[in-house]
C-alpha cells in the first residue's frame, strides 16, 4: 500500500468535517475489519488534474440520523450528510469536480493495492474507515490544445457529439439541515454574491468561465464575459 502525505491530509480533513464530536485518524490500516461493512459504503469521485476515488465506511451510521435533524425523515440521505466533509477531503487535491455520493458496495477499491486505507477512532473505539484512491491522469492530456499529438486528437473526435450539461451560478449560500426544513414560500435566501457580480458558468459542474445575466426573446440567457484558464477554474 503506497502511503501519500496528500492522503492522510484528505483523511485528516474528513475526520475533522464529519459532523461527530472527536473524531481523529488514528492510523493508516489495511482492508481488513473494514470489509464487514464494504456493502454499506458511501463513494464518489473526485476528477480534476487526477482521478481520486473516495470511500467512507463507517461501523455505526446513528449519527447521521442525529446529523440531520428531528422531522428530516427521507428528506435527507446519509450522502447529503457525508458530502461537505468529502468536498473539504477533497481540498488537498487540485481543483476539479466532486461526483455524487451514492451508497454501494466499496470491496473493489478496498482490495486495491493502491488505495489507502485510514482507520477513523473517536477515542474510545474505531468508528469507521476512510478509503482513498489516485489515479494519475491520462498521459498526453495535460498542456495546450494545439500540441497534442494527433492520435489523442483522433481519439478526442469520437466524443465530439457527446453533450454535456452547462448551467449558470448566480451564487450559493450554506444551510443547516434544520433551516433548509423550515423553508416555506416568501423566505428570502441570502447569496454569497453581490447584486452585479458575474455568474459562474459551469460546465458538467466545472467552472469554466464568468458571465452576465441578460434576457434573450423574453428568456434568460448569459452574456460570457470571460474564459478562466484551468489554474483560476476551482470547482
Amino acid at each position: 500500500m503506497t502511503v501519500t502525505t496528500t492522503g492522510a491530509q484528505a483523511a485528516d480533513l474528513l475526520a475533522a468535517y464529519l459532523p461527530h464530536p472527536g473524531l481523529a485518524v488514528s492510523g493508516r490500516t489495511d482492508a481488513g475489519a473494514a470489509l464487514a461493512v464494504a456493502a454499506r459504503a458511501v463513494t464518489a469521485g473526485h476528477v480534476g488534474a487526477d482521478t481520486v476515488d473516495l470511500a467512507v465506511l463507517l461501523r455505526d451510521t446513528a449519527f447521521l440520523a442525529a446529523a440531520a435533524g428531528a422531522g428530516a425523515g427521507d428528506l435527507v440521505q446519509a450522502t447529503d450528510v457525508l458530502r461537505p466533509a468529502l468536498e473539504h477531503a477533497v481540498e488537498p487535491f487540485a481543483p476539479g469536480a466532486l461526483s455524487d455520493l451514492t451508497e454501494t458496495d466499496a470491496t473493489d477499491l478496498l482490495l486495491d493495492p493502491q488505495t489507502e486505507i485510514f482507520e477513523l477512532s473517536d477515542g474510545l473505539a474505531v468508528f469507521g474507515w476512510f478509503a482513498i484512491r489516485v489515479r494519475a491522469a491520462v498521459a498526453g492530456v495535460s498542456g495546450p490544445v494545439g500540441v497534442l499529438d494527433a492520435s489523442f486528437a483522433d481519439r478526442l473526435g469520437r466524443i465530439n457529439d457527446v453533450e454535456m450539461n452547462l448551467t449558470v451560478e448566480i451564487g450559493r449560500a450554506r444551510m443547516r439541515i434544520i433551516d433548509a426544513l423550515a423553508l416555506e414560500p416568501g423566505h428570502v435566501i441570502e447569496l454569497d454574491r453581490s447584486a452585479g457580480a458575474p455568474a459562474d458558468i459551469m460546465l458538467n459542474g466545472r467552472r469554466i468561465a464568468l458571465g452576465e445575466v441578460v434576457v434573450v426573446d423574453q428568456d434568460y440567457g448569459v452574456r460570457i464575459t470571460r474564459i478562466l484558464d484551468v489554474a483560476e477554474a476551482p470547482n
